[in-house]
Parts: C-alpha cells; sequence; structure tokens
C-alpha cells in the first residue's frame, strides 16, 4: 500500500509511546508491590464539575443530540464571549467565535485556512510537538528556532526579526507553554505581534492553559493586542474536560466564514452533548471549583518544584502556568554514562524500571537541547508527587547524586503504595 509523503512526514507523538510502554510494564511493577506513578500525561486529575456533568445528562435525556452549526451553539458562543469580559476585561464579540472539535482542530482548521504549501511558521524549541504537525500536515514548514531559559523558552522579538524570510507566514506561540508552562513577557509579545503585523503575517496564539496562569503579569490573553490575533482555546485543561473534545477559536472577523467552511466539511460540527455541557462551565458554582482547582495546581507546583532541584532536577525557569515542571536531568545522564544525543529519551525509560515513575522525554518537544530534559505533569494528585519525589530521592542517593546523602528533614519514604 502506497502511503502519502504527508503521512510519512509526521513522526510519532513520543509521549503516547512512552505511555504505552509505562503501561505495559505497570502490571509486574503492581505485582511487585509498586505501583507506577504517571507523571507523563497533561491531563487534570480533577473531572468534569457537577453541574457539567448533570448538564450532559440532561442534554442525552431530553434528545438534544442533533447537529449544531458547524460554528457552535450560538448561546455557548455567548458564554464564552461573557467570560472573557468576566476573566479578562476583553470585548470579544461572540461572532468572532468558532467552537470546534477540541483545540486540535481549532488548530487544524487555522493552518488549513492560512498555511500554503512551502509556507515557513516561526516556532520556539522546545514546543509542543502537535503544533509542528499541524503546520506539517498543512504542507508548511514549522521552524524550530532555539530558546533558553533567559528567554524564559519563549521566541524573542529579535529572533523573529532575524528569522524572518520571504516564505515565512507568521508565528504559532504558546503561553503558557507545553512542555516548559513559562508564558511570553507580555512586551515581548507586543513586540512580536507588531514585526509579524509590519510583514502582513500572522500571529497565532495557543492559549489553552491560559485560565490556568498562576501570576498576574503574564495571565492576560493576547487577544488585546488587537482583532488580527488569532487564539486558540480549550475545555481540556482549566475547565477540566480533557476526553470531551471541545475547543474554541478567536478569529478575526473575515476570516471566520472560511473557517466555517471548512468546518462543515471537515467535522461537521463539535460534539452536541459536549456543547450543552460546557455551557454549565461558566455558572458561578462551576467557576468558583475551577478556581479552587487552579489554587490546587499552583501548591502543587510550589511544593514539588524545589522537590525535584533537591534530587539533582533543577527547573532552570519557574512555570508561570500549566501544569509542568521542565527539569534539567544532565546531572543523571551522566551519571548513568547516557548518550548526549539520546539521554532524556534514555533516563525516561530507566525511570520506569528504577523508580516506577513515568515522565516524558524532551524529544517530543524539538531538538535544541531537549535531550537534556524530562518534562514531569503535576496534574496529578499531591500523594502522587510526594510519592514520586520519594522515590527519586532514593535513586538519586543510591546514584551518589545527593551530596550528602538524604537531604535533611525530607522523608524517605517507602515507595509501596500512592
Amino acid at each position: 500500500m502506497r502511503i502519502t509523503e504527508r503521512a510519512r512526514r509526521i513522526e510519532p507523538f513520543y509521549v503516547m509511546e512512552v505511555s504505552k510502554a509505562a503501561a505495559a510494564l505497570a502490571p509486574e511493577l503492581a505485582r511487585e508491590g509498586r505501583p507506577m506513578v504517571f507523571l507523563n500525561i497533561g491531563e487534570p486529575d480533577f473531572g468534569a464539575t457537577p453541574l457539567v456533568q448533570d448538564a450532559a445528562a440532561r442534554a442525552i435525556r431530553d434528545g438534544r443530540t442533533q447537529y449544531t452549526q458547524a460554528t457552535g451553539m450560538p448561546e455557548l458562543r455567548e458564554r464564552i464571549s461573557r467570560w472573557y469580559g468576566q476573566r479578562f476585561g476583553l470585548d470579544v464579540p461572540a461572532r468572532r467565535i468558532v467552537v470546534t472539535a477540541g483545540a486540535s482542530a481549532a488548530l487544524q482548521l487555522a493552518c488549513l485556512a492560512l498555511v500554503e504549501a512551502g509556507d515557513e511558521v516561526l516556532m520556539p524549541d522546545p514546543s509542543y510537538p502537535c503544533n509542528q504537525q499541524f503546520v506539517n500536515a498543512a504542507e508548511g514548514r514549522a521552524v524550530l528556532l532555539p530558546t533558553t531559559a533567559a528567554s524564559r523558552f519563549q521566541l524573542s522579538p529579535d529572533q523573529v526579526r532575524a528569522h524572518w524570510r520571504p516564505q515565512t507566514r507568521g508565528v504559532l506561540l504558546a503561553s503558557p507553554s507545553n512542555p516548559t508552562g513559562t508564558s511570553i513577557a507580555p512586551q515581548a509579545l507586543a513586540e512580536i505581534h507588531a514585526e509579524v503585523r509590519e510583514r502582513g503575517g500572522i500571529t497565532l496564539l495557543d492559549e489553552i492553559y491560559l485560565g490556568l496562569s498562576h501570576d498576574e503579569a503574564f495571565g492576560q490573553s493576547g487577544l488585546a493586542l488587537g482583532g488580527d490575533v488569532i487564539s486558540v482555546n480549550s475545555f481540556s485543561k482549566y475547565f477540566c474536560m480533557t476526553g470531551w473534545r471541545l475547543g474554541w477559536l478567536v478569529l478575526p472577523e473575515p476570516l471566520v466564514p472560511v473557517i466555517e467552511r471548512l468546518a462543515q466539511h471537515l467535522f461537521i460540527c463539535p460534539s452536541t452533548i459536549a456543547q450543552h455541557a460546557a455551557l454549565a462551565c461558566f455558572e458561578p458554582d462551576s467557576i468558583a471549583e475551577y478556581e479552587r482547582r487552579r489554587a490546587e495546581f499552583r501548591a502543587r507546583r510550589d511544593w514539588f518544584i524545589p522537590q525535584l532541584a533537591t534530587v539533582g532536577l533543577p527547573v532552570p525557569v519557574m512555570p508561570d502556568g500549566a501544569f509542568y515542571a521542565w527539569a534539567d536531568c544532565s546531572a543523571w545522564c551522566e551519571r548513568l554514562g547516557l548518550p548526549a544525543e539520546t539521554g532524556s529519551w534514555d533516563l525516561a525509560f530507566d525511570l520506569m524500571r528504577r523508580c516506577g515513575l513515568a515522565v516524558t522525554p524532551g524529544r517530543d518537544f524539538g531538538s535544541a537541547d531537549t535531550a537534556r530534559f524530562i518534562r514531569f505533569s503535576t496534574a496529578s494528585s499531591m500523594g502522587q508527587l510526594q510519592e514520586a519525589i520519594n522515590r527519586l530521592r532514593r535513586a538519586a542517593a543510591e546514584l551518589g547524586l545527593l551530596a550528602d546523602g538524604l537531604p535533611k528533614g525530607l522523608a524517605l519514604g517507602t515507595g509501596g503504595t500512592v
């Protein structure tokens, strides 16, 4: 069977490959009395709120399951519009909002509408791998530019100026970012957008973690920069509806009918049941619960990241949002004699067996020094995070990665339960 060149260009989603390996090993570890701790997937351990669940059940019971408009239910678009006003003080008219089958569909639609064959889209390295593949699937080329802790692992205006070429179409930025949990400094984003606008390009922002910002200095939408900014958002992260596959786009008005035509053919409409359920996300009781959860995610970050430093896995930049820790694992790789070019990939599999801990290697997120980093998800419970640190601490002590054995005042833990 002949496979298209387009399909052959798409690399595996290594996050999922590691997850499969961890799931395969988990039963063996469970028989040994040390169940696998999964800190590899960015999925909140909280589910949909009771009001959301009830709304979905009512929609099914009442038979409200027919197709909706391709752009989504008007009342849901209105609710999202009001949320921008309440949360961010922004006037985002409902007519500019298109509800989609998850943020993935939103990115696919945006790339199909805006990226021609041969176009280049500038992105930071590291960045979320699927965003690269949406550009590639539209016959464009994702150009990853190396970033460092000094720039919060985000693109700088100087990089955009230096790497803009005739075939450059625009930038695709995530703020807060996966895998680093860092946001673009507002002034830097404003300068980048000004550079892009001057060159007639597009500024496409992945803001799916924006609701989980922990720092007011960064927790504002790039939509404030003007009506030509395109924002992708989702009900998966802040609203804890990962499997419901519902997201949205905020678009310049002339682009709405273009996206609508594409959506009509490619998706018909987003899930009707998920849309009815999502209306309940904006009820006061639901918002209060989301804010409580946001505070819990922050508390997990504030405990977990300093603990990583005690076991030789420092995080160069404290994440200001999302639920990730981008940790430098070079000391571990060096102690284990792992090759520099594949260090974090090999370490991820070593940690599965050595510690019963599933993490995500840097390989998925780019090539600019990513073999030195592993990504932890802090979306899991505090109990699981504590167990992970206990296991890492024991392993670090055995490998001589702790200067004086176990740090004072920190329990070793048994590693037997989660």
